[in-house]
């Protein structure tokens, strides 16, 4: 998995991030995580961008959908190098067209809980037991600011 990947990574920061150091980004496999498909890890003081991928991720998805998360991360380890800086803003937002890849990727472990907003319908995923989860009632929805509740995690698909 690891060749194609940074393969495929080359091949698409070459057409259309020509000046990303695409053979200096650092690769890692990750068989312990649950939520992320993958990140993309900056260290400011020396500059050094590393891409995580879940191989649990990869065995679900295959590679057709994990090539998407690939160039959504390379959209990041871009930012970092041109900006210092990343996130989903307009500037990731410009690229997720011309990269085939999405703003967000799909979940691929269930949450054990989602945080309900009651006023905008919200859902927002939760796969620990976090203060919200414990206390939602003190706790308020970041979109609209409505209430919280919390359900269960298996009632609920979101691909956020």
């Amino acid at each position: 998995m690891l060749n194609c990947t940074q393969c495929h990574a080359a091949d698409v920061a070459t057409e259309h991030f020509p000046d990303l150091p695409v053979e200096t980004i650092d690769w890692e496999i990750s068989h312990r995580a649950q939520r992320q498909a993958c990140v993309t890890k900056y260290d400011p003081t020396t500059e050094e961008i590393t891409i995580a991928l879940t191989w649990t991720a990869y065995e679900q998805h295959g590679w057709e959908q994990f090539s998407s998360t690939v160039r959504h991360e390379l959209i990041h380890a871009w930012q970092y190098h041109e900006f210092g800086d990343a996130d989903h803003g307009a500037t990731f937002t410009r690229w997720t067209d011309a990269l085939g890849t999405s703003r967000h990727c799909e979940r691929f472990t269930t949450p054990k809980w989602w945080l309900v907003c009651e006023d905008c319908g919200g859902w927002i995923a939760r796969y620990r037991r976090s203060k919200t989860v414990r206390n939602p009632e003190k706790y308020s929805c970041s979109e609209c600011g409505g209430s919280l509740r919390v359900e269960v995690g298996d009632g609920h698909s979101d691909d956020e």
